[in-house]
């Protein structure tokens, strides 16, 4: 099975995602790698590449950061800017509506963030196009899906083309140019609609541009 992730796909995801509870989009809670992977940084300018709902770049505005979130989706950026409101760090959020297969920055950030997000390219040639919006000195942090054989694309298992090893991603990174921080593999639950566990594979890959 494989997906176009454009547009339309996206608004279609968080429209259908409107409702609201255990589990939802609406509602879910900033990633767990999040903190610990941020935690020892100081706070610069940050940009989270696929913003989705915001609650990773909202959590980070209420740190210090000065995040720039982007998304594609107008629907999911109108959901973020409405629970960032009562977040008390508005001031620090800015909100793009981009196709991140094509877009780019007018700048480098301290911080270049993704969680999850699946544009219309090829992932790991993704992970490479934000990796060149990384300044000096700064910060790559990659959260996805774990790509494991037979994945086919329904629920949380997502199809092959949307996800990756950390060896795939870490592969990438030439150590001239980046020291490896973090490149690791997990498993662990969320709770999905009606309090239901639902399993997460995840890769968390964090790596440092040399000045």
């Amino acid at each position: 099975m494989t997906h176009d992730f454009d547009k339309d796909f996206w608004e279609r995801h968080w429209q259908q995602g409107r409702t609201r509870g255990p589990g939802s989009m609406s509602d879910n809670p900033p990633n767990p790698y999040l903190a610990r992977e941020t935690s020892g940084l100081t706070p610069g300018s940050a940009l989270d590449a696929g913003c989705g709902g915001g609650a990773e770049a909202i959590w980070l505005a209420s740190h210090g950061w000065h995040v720039t979130a982007a998304d594609i989706s107008s629907e999911a950026l109108a959901r973020a800017a409405e629970r960032a409101a009562a977040s008390g760090a508005p001031e620090r959020l800015q909100w793009v509506e981009a196709d991140l297969s094509v877009w780019g920055p007018d700048a480098q950030f301290d911080l270049v963030m993704t969680h999850y997000a699946h544009p219309a390219m090829p992932q790991l040639e993704f992970y490479d196009r934000i990796a060149g919006w990384v300044r000096r000195g700064g910060t790559l942090l990659i959260v996805g899906h774990l790509h494991t054989p037979g994945s086919t694309g329904h629920g949380h298992h997502p199809p092959a083309e949307a996800s990756a090893t950390s060896t795939a991603i870490t592969a990438r990174m030439d150590a001239r140019e980046w020291e490896i921080v973090t490149a690791e593999e997990h498993l662990r639950t969320l709770a999905g609609p009606g309090g239901r566990a639902v399993p997460l594979h995840d890769v968390v890959v964090r790596v440092t541009r040399r000045r």
